[in-house]
């Protein structure tokens, strides 16, 4: 469901941009929405509301499914993190070489290069939920950990590559509610609340600080406490990732959607399609990923540090990693940090849009192909038996 509302989401954006609806569209979202308390004020358009203020709680998402999967998922153990990882490092570093190699020798083309390097986890999931039961639920944890390091990435390239100027003063103050968090987390606080309102104050800082507000979302994640309140229930880290999810996952995400993914087309150029930045991120998420992924799984299993589930061939691998591919949310949101200015929308909206759908189209019918071979397979191998 979560796929269908972005695809739905993004559709939406396209028809407002290119009708009669295109003026009302841009004004929507040039909308200013000013918070003010005293002399401390945020004053933004709602685009910069909802992708510095909506995607904090996406983040938060992320950084609650990081410290339960490094806690007691599949990256909790070393052994089986071992595939994951050397997946997602692939996955990683060759998109953004692919992207480099058509941008190299340009400064602000550069800026772009971490672009390619996301995945998005709702529309890879969903393609592979299109799929049914088939799916080895290996393969579909295979995938999540792989999009989860991904995200990781993207976290650490958005604090350590699209800072801006720094304010110390309000940097120090972050530091304070990151402090209190920490205190809060220590004394065993158990309630959630608690950890919102300082994680909201925290998150205000560091969007006055420079550094990109939505890495409030990930910074309060880490302090929610891994604890039950009553021994009936999840924990509150797990039961806050439960309740958290539908609202980014049917709510945020497509809202994000929406207000990013517009292009108006009668204002496209030719570079806009063909141009290095476009293509760059085209090729590095179709290509790129598949190439980076397989490739380092290969090593990994070649130098014995990983092997393959028992249940899942190369071929679902190489479907998988054809899913990867699919940027989108996260591509389009790191774009909006390479190039602020909007000056390279929409060969950005390009590249992500297409490259997106060439992922998702070629690893559906890839994995389609490999569960039908593994199927007749199966039904095969019974009557082998008995012959014999």
């Amino acid at each position: 469901m979560g796929g269908i509302l972005l695809i739905a989401a993004t559709a939406l954006a396209l028809v407002s941009s290119n009708t009669s609806l295109s003026s009302l569209y841009g004004e929507f979202l040039e909308t200013r929405i000013v918070l003010s308390i005293g002399a401390f004020a945020i004053d933004k358009p709602l685009l910069l509301w909802i992708n510095d203020g909506l995607m904090a709680v996406f983040f938060l998402l992320v950084g609650l499914e990081l410290k339960r999967e490094s806690l007691e998922g599949e990256l909790s153990d070393r052994r089986r993190a071992a595939l994951p990882v050397f997946a997602a490092l692939g996955g990683v570093l060759m998109p953004a070489a692919i992207y480099t190699a058509f941008n190299f020798g340009d400064p602000i083309a550069m800026k772009g290069w971490a672009i390619p390097a996301a995945t998005d986890i709702a529309f890879a999931l969903g393609i592979l939920a299109l799929l049914g039961s088939r799916v080895p639920n290996s393969l579909k944890v295979l995938l999540l950990a792989v999009a989860i390091i991904d995200d990781l990435a993207a976290i650490i390239f958005i604090a350590v590559f699209y800072t801006e100027q720094l304010s110390f003063t309000s940097l120090a103050a972050s530091a304070v509610g990151v402090t209190a968090l920490g205190l809060l987390n220590f004394a065993g606080v158990k309630r959630l609340t608690p950890y919102v309102l300082v994680g909201v104050v925290v998150w205000a800082f560091l969007l006055k600080s420079g550094v990109h507000a939505t890495l409030a979302g990930v910074i309060a994640a880490l302090f929610v406490p891994h604890i039950k309140r009553t021994e009936s229930e999840e924990t509150v880290l797990v039961k806050t990732e439960h309740d958290l999810k539908p609202w980014v996952l049917l709510g945020i995400m497509p809202v994000f959607a929406f207000a990013n993914a517009g292009i108006s087309f009668g204002t496209l150029t030719v570079n806009d399609f063909f141009g290095t930045i476009s293509l760059g991120i085209m090729f590095g998420l179709f290509l790129g990923k598949q190439l980076g992924i397989l490739s380092f799984v290969w090593l990994a299993i070649r130098l014995r540090m990983a092997q393959l589930p028992k249940d899942v061939g190369w071929p679902l691998v190489y479907g998988a990693s054809l899913l990867a591919g699919i940027g989108f949310t996260m591509s389009l949101f790191i774009g909006t940090l390479a190039f602020p200015d909007q000056s390279q929308a929409a060969s950005v909206r390009i590249g992500v849009i297409v490259g997106s759908l060439m992922s998702g189209l070629a690893g559906f019918l890839v994995l389609s192909l490999a569960l039908q071979r593994s199927s007749r397979s199966f039904k095969e191998s019974p009557a082998r038996n008995r012959s014999s």
